[in-house]
């Protein structure tokens, strides 16, 4: 099972309560081991987070400086855990614009958790779902250009072999946290037949009880993938 999670809220959590936003950051960035823990046990494979779009840099300067110096101290802080707990780590979106040590760590952890197997955590940090797209077009139209490969061989999967993603699942769920009824850019060729769920609590108060809950409902619904499914058909696993 594959969920994606758009961790929404966190500044706003702050700002209710008198806080500086960075604050709610750091408690959002405090609530990512509880749900990859939460994950493990509730039968989730893959988990993809929303941690910074492509559109995030229109932040204030100082924000943004906050949240990647946040993201540093994740990486530093978790670099040995991940590997020991056997969590496989990825990163979605382009790091080019990212500093050139954070490029680093990303790509150590990358290479350290490989082979692990207990579950598969994408950090999308400067990711943005139509990125992924124009990204993913640019090589097949630089394929085509050099003949290794045929504009009649682009197939659905050719395209999604080429995103972010290749060689995983589409999300079965995408959560959104704090109550916005968006997707904001996330995974949006990969969620075409995601189920949704949009939750009122911030990203800070998604406790991994809340997310259990999100899960079982996820669980009682039935998929369709644009069929038409009997009557007293199973629900999905």
């Amino acid at each position: 099972m594959h969920v994606g999670i758009i961790m929404d809220g966190n500044g706003r959590w702050a700002t209710k309560r008198g806080l500086p936003r960075l604050v709610g950051h750091k408690r959002g960035a405090s609530r990512v081991k509880d749900i990859v823990k939460a994950s493990t046990e509730l039968g989730v494979t893959t988990l993809t987070l929303y941690a910074f779009s492509t559109e995030n840099w229109k932040r204030a300067a100082h924000e943004v400086e906050g949240l990647m110096k946040l993201f540093r101290g994740y990486l530093q802080n978790n670099f040995v855990e991940l590997n020991e707990k056997n969590i496989k780590v990825n990163f979605l979106g382009d790091p080019a614009p990212l500093a050139a040590d954070l490029r680093v760590q990303m790509a150590d952890l990358e290479a350290l958790t490989k082979d692990n197997t207990l579950i598969t955590l994408n950090v999308a940090i400067n990711y943005g779902g139509r990125d992924d797209l124009v990204r993913a077009t640019r090589t097949l139209a630089a394929k085509v250009q050099n003949g290794t490969l045929a504009v009649d061989d682009i197939t659905e999967q050719v395209v999604s072999d080429h995103l972010d993603t290749a060689a995983q699942s589409d999300p079965d769920l995408i959560i959104r946290t704090a109550g916005e009824l968006r997707i904001s850019n996330f995974m949006v060729w990969q969620s075409a037949y995601s189920e949704l769920a949009f939750i009122g609590n911030s990203w800070p108060e998604f406790t991994p009880e809340v997310y259990a809950e999100v899960i079982a409902d996820y669980r009682s619904r039935t998929r369709q993938f644009g069929a038409v499914i009997p009557k007293g058909a199973e629900a999905v696993e």
